[in-house]
């Protein structure tokens, strides 16, 4: 029988190789036990996750000391607080140069802040907590925008104070261990107002003397601000909104408008005057007039110090060169009223004060002399009301005259255009008349020569059917002259014979059945003459017959 496969194997050996086995796998777990227990701590412990619209503030807590002047540290080789920061994202790792590469525990602290957001309408202010102390008189900081870490709009602050430029409304990462924001309002000049502008820092100026200074310079500006809206930090820049809109007040309002007679009787009057600051004067007059307890507004100090006093003056002034009954009559009032206004413009335009209007509403005279002098006045009046009337008709009348010569023209210059209308129409058809004659003339004319040529046709074919009558007569004439001839010259005989010659025939076939009566036996003789020929002629074998239609009988007797 063979041995036992594990007959030769020592059981304290085995054990000891599994017992080294197992202790390399523990060892193993262990190892990647820990490595995940590593990896989760660091995750855990130094992973900085910055959200969306937040910053992280950085403190790095080993490191160089800062001194005792020094607000944050310098650089990330010092312990404290770090200008740096982190915007949106995760972190594991420094990002920045310098310091401890991880974000461990250790070495690192920090802090997730929201940034700053401005709102809409708003606008901010900064002010440096850190940086080199201002000098003397000064107040305003300043930073170094060219050193700013990703993302940082703002710049590393270089001098403590107020930053000049303003915040306009959005979302800022600002460090608040480097600044102190201010949320402010915008200043808005609204329409008809100026805004003085007042520069609260800047170099001073080159004439200190001068109530305003040039740009730049610390003071009141000579260029004032349209209406709008200014976005002005209020530490730097004071903005006074000076009313320049018309503005009227009483002169009675004061309770003293009055002044003294020449004759010593008192006299007090009331107006109304309107007026307005010149715009292109709003900062001098706000400068000379303005008082501090009454903020911006000058309308009082205006009326008070400018306007009252020049008023006082000319009424004074003016008025008491006159009597007092003058101040009843129409022309003298009407006079003061006048002057008034003149020398109120006079008087305020130079100091930037506009008068636009200057009224003297109502004079109360003396009540001594006041009801005699109305009654004259009144009958003043009545006659210039009458004289007024008697003007007033006869310029009626004169209107009326010049009305009925209008018309009269009027008239005339309607049968002028209808004369000449009538004229111009008689002369159109004369015009066209005269054309028309001229066409007939032609026509006649032309018609005469053609009658003229048919006359001469005429007279033409009428000799020549005179001729060739004239020559026929002549035929016939020379026929009857030898027909005569044939009758011994007697022409009696000829005639009777062309007469019996004509009956003849038509007896015969009238009465041909009666040729033995009495009647026929007239012919017989003229007939047995014709048969024996004794009436031929010697040259031809028959007697000429003339070829007219007229009785040869008769013109033989002629």
């Amino acid at each position: 029988m063979p041995d036992d496969p594990f007959s030769n194997y020592s059981m304290p050996g085995k054990s000891r190789r599994f017992r080294q086995k197992r202790g390399h796998a523990t060892k193993t777990v262990a190892a990647v036990v820990g490595l995940v227990v590593l990896g989760m701590a660091i995750y855990q412990n130094c992973r900085i996750d910055v959200g969306t619209g937040e910053m992280a503030i950085l403190t790095v807590k080993t490191g160089l000391d800062i001194t005792n002047g020094d607000e944050v540290a310098p650089s990330l080789d010092y312990k404290g607080s770090q200008a740096v920061f982190l915007m949106e994202g995760r972190y594991f790792m420094n990002p920045f140069d310098k310091g401890p590469r991880f974000f461990n525990p250790y070495d690192w602290d920090w802090d997730v802040i929201p940034q700053t957001t401005i709102p809409e309408g708003k606008l901010g202010v900064l002010i440096s907590l850190v940086g080199e102390d201002p000098g003397y008189g000064e107040f305003l900081g300043a930073v170094d925008k060219s050193a700013a870490n990703a993302g940082n709009q703002i710049g590393t602050p270089i001098r403590k104070g107020i930053i000049p430029d303003v915040l306009i409304p959005g979302r800022y990462a600002i460090n608040p261990n480097l600044f102190r924001l201010e949320i402010g309002e915008p200043v808005t000049i609204e329409a008809g107002y100026r805004g003085v502008v007042t520069n609260l820092a800047g170099r001073l100026p080159a004439q200190p003397n001068e109530l305003l200074v040039e740009p730049g310079e610390r003071g009141v500006q000579r260029q004032t601000l349209q209406e709008g809206t200014q976005q002005i930090n209020p530490y730097v820049t004071r903005i006074s909104k000076v009313d320049c809109r018309s503005q009227r007040f009483n002169l009675a309002d004061k309770k003293d408008m009055g002044f003294p007679s020449k004759d010593g009787f008192w006299v007090s009057l009331d107006g109304r005057i309107q007026f307005r600051v010149n715009p292109e004067k709003a900062a001098e007059v706000y400068v000379i007039y303005n008082e501090d307890e009454n903020g911006d507004a000058i309308d009082e100090e205006i009326i008070r110090k400018i306007i009252m006093p020049n008023a006082r003056s000319f009424c004074r002034l003016a008025g008491s060169s006159k009597l007092g009954k003058d101040f009843i009559e129409g022309e003298t009032r009407m006079e003061f009223e006048t002057s008034f206004q003149t020398a109120m413009i006079e008087a305020c335009e130079p100091l930037g004060i506009e008068i636009q209007e200057a009224l003297i509403t109502r004079i109360n005279p003396p009540e001594q002399i006041a009801e005699p002098i109305q009654q004259r006045e009144n009958a003043r009046l009545e006659e210039q009301k009458y004289q007024s009337q008697i003007t007033q008709q006869e310029a009626e009348k004169e209107l009326a005259v010049d009305k009925a010569e209008a018309k009269q023209k009027s008239a005339l210059v309607v049968v002028e255009q209808e004369i000449v209308k009538l004229v111009t129409e008689a002369m159109r058809e004369q015009e066209v008349a005269k054309t028309k004659a001229n066409e007939k003339l032609a026509v006649a004319t032309l018609k005469l020569e053609a009658a003229k040529d048919e006359a001469e046709a005429i007279i033409a074919r009428g000799k020549a059917t005179a001729d060739v009558i004239g020559y026929e007569n002549k035929a016939d004439a020379a026929g009857w002259k030898r027909a005569v001839e044939a009758f011994n010259g007697n022409g009696d005989e000829y005639a009777q014979f062309v007469l019996y010659q004509k009956l003849a025939a038509a007896y015969r076939r009238i009465m041909v059945n009666t040729a033995d009566s009495p009647i026929m036996r007239m012919f017989e003789s003229v007939t047995e003459d014709a048969d024996r020929g004794l009436l031929k002629s010697p040259q031809t074998d028959s007697l000429p017959v003339p070829s007219t239609g007229r009785n040869p009988s008769s013109t033989i007797v002629k």
